[in-house]
């Protein structure tokens, strides 16, 4: 009896160490193989590639091969080749050592998604050459827009103590391709400058190197004044430029593969060249100077505005434009995939392809900001397509915003892209089990921006959960709808920035605050009125349509050739404004947002349905979210129509579901980000 209670405790702390609690991520291959790996080089990043494959390839041997081959060469330092067979041998080729690790994991990606079969001859190289995590944490570890617990940097225990997921990060972004991490909020404490933090900056340098993960820091363009004790920050001054030239010989000097600046300036309060009548070129050029003996970047963001009469849409365009060209070759303008804010949809910012002559990058946001937090199951993978496939026509068709970013079509000395980071120290990384999959996504569309949605849908549910084609298959069309589902129950029809105001969490159309900016009130975005809704950015309103190439510029402005999808972010359409369905606008509007509730409600069936092929616990934590995700959606519909038919003057169509709140009860709503993250928001 004594053995029997031995032998099942033991079972149950095997069960236990690899409970399906997310903390694996995609990286679930089994690790049992011996596999037959050699290099014909060694080094730190060599010795993760070998041991990768040694523990999980269970196919014939592998060879690893540094080679300085003219087509090597031409695959750059992160290239690959992969030629042989899995049953006879297989040789991975490239010209430096990160080219291996990339090599070694996606044969391991093809080998746990089935897609291996006969002879194998695949040659990739990376789109983008940097591929970079933008971290909004904190030194207090905070997460500002973070719904997965506290940051992963245990700032207070470094450099002593390292956590072992600092390695487990590095690994899971190495896999998927991504070569650099800012660690720090782009709202920068300077105090990330001083000499006790970039010590424990470099423990966590030295641990991302072995995995080809480079370091960056924001910055707090005022560091020479706040931190440095000099009178100002002017970036023409010769003391604060000697100041940065210190600064970054120190950060070299402790970490010689540093990656450089992030930098937000001049933007919702942060300090800047601005403040002493200087330029954003002026202020880049200064640190990029700093960096370039050391071939680090400056990557500027161009999300600025200020509280002006000027529509908010158009300011970023209106501050850069003027400036292309002025940049040093090691700056790089980090712009929004839209030019408001992460919305659930948003035409293209008109800055890519306007800068001709400037080095331009892409900024997406993985984090859920305006995607309901971590409640909310909405796959990210079709909006980022959305955008990288989207046509500038700068130049003529095809200059697609990839292609544009990307090197192809305008030689670029660094090429870049970012996404805003979703992950913090809760156990499954991302607070939704289905989030990780946008941190995926991410990283394979900086590899590979021609990639499907739904190829890379189908590839992370193989790996995360399970390669049974009975649960992918409606998994991904579960995926591949959850966006639009989304959209349609928040801001359908091109509206955009209705949120709460405080936490951008559930809706509030009605939002104004006596005293507030403008550009932060919902009622800024949607300017309901007797006559119609939407906000006029056509030739006869803010004319944000002429910022757009041609044809895009006529195509946006006018009413009735206008993407139906994007009508409410460029024009103020009459309430009676014939769709293309035959319905008024009202109509479509009220028809939209009930189907958004259908097709949440419909996620919730098709999870429903694929219970018995995976494990309980997953299972269940998903089916409770979209739970939350179904109610939250009736909110959003009821609020929204309510709210709006106060100015339309129009019922809702009697076949759509009646609203099952009262605007009344729905003004009161107020909660906080935290309470949203515990549940304990309460709609009446």
């Amino acid at each position: 009896m004594k053995k029997q209670l031995l032998t099942l405790l033991f079972s149950a702390c095997l069960i236990n160490a690899y409970a399906e609690d997310g903390s694996r991520l995609w990286l679930r291959a089994d690790t049992t193989a011996q596999a037959t790996v050699t290099a014909n080089r060694q080094s730190p990043v060599i010795a993760v590639a070998v041991k990768e494959l040694q523990t999980q390839w269970r196919g014939a041997p592998v060879q690893l091969l540094i080679a300085g081959t003219k087509a090597a060469q031409t695959l750059g330092s992160d290239g690959y080749t992969i030629a042989g067979n899995p049953q006879t041998g297989v040789t991975l080729t490239a010209a430096a050592e990160q080219g291996l690790l990339y090599g070694a994991y996606h044969l391991l990606r093809l080998q746990e998604t089935g897609a291996l079969a006969g002879n194998i001859n695949i040659t990739e190289k990376p789109g983008y050459e940097r591929r970079i995590l933008n971290h909004w944490d904190n030194l207090d570890r905070s997460i500002e827009r973070g719904y997965a617990g506290r940051s992963l940097w245990e700032w207070e225990k470094l450099p002593d103590t390292l956590s072992p997921r600092y390695r487990e990060y590095a690994r899971a972004n190495a896999s998927i391709g991504i070569n650099g991490s800012v660690l720090n909020n782009v709202n920068a404490n300077p105090q990330i400058l001083s000499g006790e933090y970039l010590a424990k900056v470099k423990a966590i340098a030295d641990v991302f190197r072995p995995y080809g993960i480079k370091v960056y820091l924001s910055v707090n363009f005022a560091s020479p004044k706040t931190l440095g004790g000099l009178p100002d920050a002017d970036p023409l001054n010769r003391e604060v430029i000697q100041w940065w030239k210190n600064k970054v010989k120190e950060i070299y000097a402790l970490i010689p593969d540093f990656g450089g600046f992030l930098v937000k300036a001049n933007s919702e309060g942060q300090s800047g060249p601005q403040d002493y009548g200087r330029t954003h070129a002026d202020g880049a050029n200064m640190l990029a100077d700093a960096l370039k003996p050391y071939k680090g970047i400056v990557m500027w963001r161009a999300f600025v505005y200020s509280p002006t009469s000027e529509d908010r849409a158009k300011q970023a365009y209106q501050e850069f434009v003027p400036l292309d060209g002025q940049f040093r070759d090691n700056v790089i303008i980090q712009i929004k995939n839209g030019p408001v804010d992460f919305q659930p949809r948003e035409p293209f910012s008109p800055l890519f392809g306007a800068l001709q002559h400037t080095q331009e990058m892409i900024e997406f946001q993985i984090t859920q900001e305006y995607l309901g937090f971590s409640n909310h199951l909405v796959y990210l993978a079709p909006l980022f397509k959305e955008t990288l496939d989207s046509d500038t026509y700068a130049g003529g068709q095809g200059a697609t915003v990839a292609k544009i970013t990307n090197g192809a079509l305008r030689p670029a000395k660094v090429t870049a892209i970012a996404g805003v980071a979703n992950t913090g120290d809760s156990v499954n990384w991302c607070g939704h089990h289905f989030a990780q999959a946008n941190w995926y996504a991410f990283g394979r569309l900086a590899w590979n921006s021609e990639l499907s949605a739904e190829q890379i849908a189908e590839e992370w549910l193989k790996m995360t959960f399970t390669a049974d084609e009975n649960f992918v298959r409606p998994a991904a069309d579960l995926m591949l709808a959850s966006r639009e589902a989304c959209v349609n129950y928040m801001m359908p029809l091109g509206l955009h920035h209705i949120f709460s105001f405080n936490a951008h969490y559930g809706p509030q159309p009605w939002g104004y605050f006596p005293g507030g900016r403008m550009d932060w009130m919902p009622v800024y975005y949607h300017k309901a009125d007797s006559a119609g809704v939407g906000f006029d950015r056509s030739k006869t309103g803010s004319n944000a349509v002429s910022q757009y190439f041609q044809p895009l510029g006529d195509l946006y402005g006018d009413i009735d050739r206008c993407p139906e999808n994007l009508l409410l972010w460029f024009h103020h359409a009459a309430w009676t404004h014939k769709m293309k369905s035959g319905n008024s606008l009202w109509d479509e509007l009220c028809y939209r947002y009930d189907s958004g509730v259908r097709q949440a409600r419909d996620l919730q069936k098709a999870w429903d349905r694929l219970e018995r092929h995976i494990d309980a616990e997953r299972f269940d934590q998903v089916q409770a979210k979209l739970q939350i995700q179904a109610k939250d959606a009736v909110w959003w519909k009821d609020a929204c129509l309510l709210y709006f038919q106060t100015f339309s003057k129009m019922p809702i169509p009697y076949e759509i579901e009646r609203p099952v709140h009262r605007l009344d009860d729905l003004y009161k709503v107020w909660f906080r980000q935290e309470d949203v993250l515990n549940n304990n928001y309460c709609i009446k």
